[in-house]
């Protein structure tokens, strides 16, 4: 959902020119899921839908980061959720690294595992300035279910207006 809350918000509230694909495993939830986000101000850019040399990458499981980290440039920014994914093991990547326990985080302030992805993006948001948080929050209420508005905009907020 992260990927799809800010292609959509890019697209829709921004200028840049931007191109999407989203993979997602069998089982949705816990399985493992891919979404490249193509942006650029120039129109020309976009020819493929996959990232071959991200500028920004989130990575909540261990399990593609290996198997994705040759697309990723080298001083890329990097979000890294610890919960899940050993800061040690990423020594080997020339990335800087922003990483959090994001899922633990999560569960401990919103009772759920399932609103760590807003709070990556929120923190994305914050680091990247890419677009404005309030497009974000129009974006969650345009694509999610209404009962799910106001935690996923509460963990959205969290990482961006944490000191």
């Amino acid at each position: 959902m992260l990927g799809r809350i800010l292609g959509k918000t890019l697209a829709r509230y921004t200028s840049y020119y931007v191109a999407g694909s989203e993979t997602y495993a069998t089982e949705v939830r816990g399985g493992d899921s891919r979404v490249d986000i193509i942006i650029s101000d120039n129109e020309d850019e976009i020819g493929y839908v996959r990232a071959r040399n991200a500028d920004i990458a989130v990575f909540m499981y261990p399990s593609l980061m290996k198997n994705l980290s040759r697309y990723i440039k080298r001083k890329a920014k990097v979000f890294i959720d610890t919960t899940f994914i050993d800061i040690d093991s990423l020594r080997e990547y020339d990335w800087t690294i922003i990483s959090e326990p994001y899922t633990q985080i999560s569960e401990r302030i919103f009772g759920t595992s399932r609103v760590a992805n807003m709070m990556i993006l929120g923190h994305l948001i914050k680091e990247t300035r890419i677009v404005d948080p309030e497009a974000v929050e129009r974006v969650i209420r345009e694509e999610m279910p209404s009962k799910w508005h106001d935690i996923n905009i509460r963990s959205f907020r969290y990482m961006i207006d944490r000191e």
